[in-house]
């Protein structure tokens, strides 16, 4: 009972941190004001931002998988196949959130994608230091063998 209510309260200050992050980037690009006029549906910068998103989002898993097998050397290659991919994907996914939201013009609700820009770059930035950690410790298990912490 304690180790799922631990996890449920890791997840939940973990959504909240990246909340306050997406918020803190946005006030920063000073794209935080809501719009005056909505734009309903899908827009072309609106899919971009969620591309990007998404991007972003399975490159920081692809580290997380990477930093969690970093530990064990029997999944050597593929430790630093995901850890390598993580940086790569987290890059672009970061880049493309960071142009995203470099080219706005207005907040959420104008169809810029502003949130799913913010969203990826937040993420893109995570997947980056994930997989950075995972090569890192990879490499350190490599040249040490019988370190297992």
């Amino acid at each position: 009972m304690r180790r799922t209510f631990a996890i449920t309260l890791c997840i939940v200050a973990a959504a909240a941190l990246f909340v306050g992050l997406v918020h803190i980037v946005l006030v920063a690009a000073h794209l935080s004001e809501p719009a005056a006029n909505t734009v309903h549906g899908l827009t072309i910068r609106r899919l971009w931002a969620t591309a990007a998103s998404l991007l972003a989002l399975v490159a920081a898993v692809g580290g997380g998988i990477s930093l969690a097998r970093a530990f064990n050397r029997s999944h050597a290659n593929s430790t630093r196949r995901f850890a390598f991919s993580a940086l790569i994907a987290g890059s672009v996914a970061a880049a493309a959130g960071w142009l995203n939201l470099a080219y706005a013009r207005g907040g959420p609700g104008t169809g810029n994608g502003v949130v799913g820009g913010a969203a990826a770059f937040v993420l893109g930035l995570v997947a980056v230091a994930l997989g950075a950690i995972a090569l890192a410790r990879f490499r350190r298990t490599a040249l040490n063998p019988r370190q297992t912490t």
